[in-house]
This record gives C-alpha cells, structure tokens and sequence, in this order.
C-alpha cells in the first residue's frame, strides 16, 4: 500500500504516454523521493522491487498489454526475482527506470529491469512473471493468443534457466515444508 497513490498516478501517466511495442523498452524518468529513502540516506533495498513494479506497469500499459490481460481477468504474479546494486540512489536523485522483456519459458515471462542515471547503471534486476487466472496458472499459448507471439530472436539467456531452477520452490500442489538447508 506504500506505494498505491503513486501506481495509480504512474498507471494514470503510462496511459497517456506515447504507445510502445511489448518486444521494445520503456524508459521512466523517476526521483528518489523521501517515502524511498531508509535511514542510510539512500532508496531502500527492499524498495527497488517496488519501485520496478512502475516500470514494468508502463510498459505493459503503453504496449496494450496490461488492458488485454486484465479485460481476461489476468493478475501478474512475481515468482522469482533478483537484484543487484552498483551504486546508491540519494534523496531527490533523478534516474531512469528502463524495463524490457527478456524472454519466456514454459513457465514465466521474464524481465530485465535497471535503474540508470546519467546513462550509468546503479541497480539491476531480472524477475519471473507468471499470470493467474481462475485459480491457475496461464499458458503460454494463452498469452501468446492475446499479446501476439514474441520476435523469434527474443531468447532467454542461458543462465536465466538455471537461476530460475536454482531458486524456485516447489509448486503450491505440493508440500513445502520449512527447514534450512545446509
């Protein structure tokens, strides 16, 4: 709910902007504003994935997506994200957030997302999207037949597969229960 004003202004925006193709980019200009920042000075951790949520919000919404999917009754669900930082974005700091699809599988789309300032990467990160509809997943076949297929040199980088088999859980059907690993 933080950031629930803000979506709905960024959502507002997005569909005012020029329309865009899925298979392209969305760049954002965006500031680091007071409600980002921690106690270091400097936008939360934990933010960024929020945060990214804007960006991808305009590209689906400028690339017609987000209307489609939803008109279904659709919900993007995140499944598997991760991040990496360079260098810390400051109270009122200006920057991009620059938003692409990387690809797909047999289980989610993919993006790529980074927060850039002055055409210098400060943080990247790449997310598994899957979408949900009546309780299940939807297939790609589905997607496709609403979104359009993608270009066929749109391939998922080779150690996209691995990381998201590293890093996924067992599927809601089964069990998952807790305990560390060593």
């Amino acid at each position: 709910m933080h950031l629930f004003l803000r979506t709905l202004l960024h959502l507002f925006f997005a569909s005012r902007r020029a329309p865009l193709s899925l298979w392209g980019h969305s760049s954002v200009r965006m500031r680091a504003w007071p409600t980002d920042i921690d106690i270091a000075g400097h936008i939360n951790n934990g933010m960024y994935f929020s945060l990214m949520d804007l960006g991808r919000f305009d590209l689906m919404i400028r690339a017609g997506m987000w209307k489609k999917i939803r008109a279904k009754g659709w919900t993007p669900v995140m499944s598997a994200e991760t991040i990496s930082f360079r260098k810390s974005l400051e109270l009122w700091q200006r920057y991009t957030m620059e938003s692409r699809v990387l690809g797909f599988d047999e289980r989610a789309m993919y993006f790529e997302q980074c927060m850039v300032v002055d055409g210098e990467i400060y943080a990247r990160a790449f997310m598994a999207m899957r979408l949900v509809g009546g309780g299940k997943p939807v297939s790609n076949e589905e997607l496709f037949a609403v979104i359009g297929q993608p270009p066929a040199d749109l391939v998922l980088p080779e150690w996209i597969h691995g990381w998201r088999n590293d890093v996924a859980l067992p599927s809601t059907r089964k069990a998952a229960p807790f305990g560390w690993i060593r």
